[in-house]
Parts: structure tokens; sequence; C-alpha cells
């Protein structure tokens, strides 16, 4: 069903924030800037929201998922657990980061004037401690109120804002759709990637450099010389 979709849950969630911002945060200071897609070196990098204003420029990543949220800032991968069921996702903190330092190489900006912002919508909880950008719902306007030491003028605002406009990839399905395509070629890249059989740490794909193999390729362990585990490349 289309209204169980991840496609959907997203397109929800980022209404919820567009509604909360235009409802709370006013318009002369604050400029919301919705679904923001960037070319980078790899593809593109899809942004859900971005709210310039003379206090900075916040970067905001949407998650509409219920159940229990497990996290913290360091770890690759966050647990959701609805009942007896768990499931995976990336930590939204390292999905965030390369869309702020995307835009801060767009924009020029030092990064102490920006700042990212998770909010997550729906009937979530989080049972680890958050760090204070990782909110639900209003926490996000909450957030973004905080922040009351002036970063940005009023021309550099406007700038920033002209910049994003400029610098984004026209909206339209094609645009998305080859986003989304980007996103499953580094998903299958990485389910790729070995782990070792050893110690479980990931492996690294190297070549031999010498000897009648030079120039073959294989699987060796990230934590070499501490383990020493090989697998050959079939």
């Amino acid at each position: 069903m289309v209204i169980k979709s991840s496609w959907f849950k997203g397109v929800a969630g980022e209404f919820v924030v567009n509604v909360g911002a235009t409802l709370f945060l006013d318009k002369e200071t604050y400029h919301l800037i919705k679904n923001v897609t960037l070319p980078t070196e790899d593809g593109s990098t899809q942004i859900d929201h971005i709210i310039v204003s003379k206090f900075g420029v916040f970067v905001v990543e949407t998650k509409n998922m219920k159940g229990w949220i497990f996290g913290s800032p360091n770890q690759k991968i966050w647990t959701q657990k609805i009942y007896k069921h768990s499931s995976k996702f990336q930590n939204p903190l390292h999905q965030n980061y390369k869309h702020t330092k995307t835009l801060q190489s767009l924009l020029g900006l030092n990064e102490i004037q920006l700042f990212s912002v998770i909010v997550f919508v729906g009937d979530s909880t989080f049972k680890t401690n958050m760090p204070e950008n990782v909110t639900y719902g209003k926490g996000c306007i909450r957030f973004i109120k905080s922040k009351t030491t002036p970063l940005l003028t009023d021309s550099q605002v406007k700038e920033v804002t002209e910049k994003i406009q400029a610098g984004r990839l026209a909206p339209s399905f094609k645009t998305n759709r080859e986003h989304v395509n980007h996103v499953r070629s580094i998903i299958a890249e990485k389910e790729n990637i070995k782990n070792c059989p050893k110690c479980s740490s990931t492996m690294v794909l190297r070549e031999v450099k010498k000897g009648q193999k030079m120039g073959n390729k294989f699987w060796g362990c990230s934590k070499f010389p501490k383990c020493r585990s090989v697998v050959n490349v079939t």
C-alpha cells in the first residue's frame, strides 16, 4: 500500500515539519527551503529542509518512524524496535553530516554557522540518551529558537538563500528518481562489502604487489596486522 511505503512516510514527515516551521517560525527571520537536491562528486545528496536565518543555517533531516529508537552519536547503525521486531537504519546524524558539509562547501561558510537537526515524527520513543539536536516534532522548533547569537548579517542571509536556490538541482520527478537510484547503488555497494570471518571487522579490497600473483585482488581484514585473515576474490 502507498500509505505504508517509505516514500509516503517521508513525504508525510516532511509535511509535518513544513507545517511546524510555517506556524511557529517568523517568516521575516527564518527562511524555509524544502526538498533540496544538491550535486556532489559521486552523484547527489537530498536535504529535507534548510532553514536560513541570521542565527545560522539549519539543515533538517526528517525521520517518520514509530516504536523504540536506540542509538548514540558515534554508532554507525541505529535500531528501531516495534514489539519483538527490530530493524536497523543508518545513524541520521552521520547521514545529515554529509548534507551539512555539502551545503557548507556550496555556501563557503564556517562550520559554526551551520546546525544539523534531526527530527523524528510519528509515534516513536528514544530509549537511549540523545543529543539536543535529535528531537521529536516541535522539539525541532525549540532547538532552532534556542540559537540566539547572530551568525549572519541580513545581506548574508539573502546571499545564502540565493546561493542555495541557484546551486540546487531543479525539483522534478527525474531529479528525485536519479537521487533514489544513487542511494540504492550506495546501499548495494555496502552490502557487497565482506566482514572478516575471524573477527567480524570490515574487509578491505587489496591487491598483491609482488610475486607470481602480482595484480590479483583479495579481501584483507581492516584490523591487519592484528588480524591476518584473507579471503580470495571470487
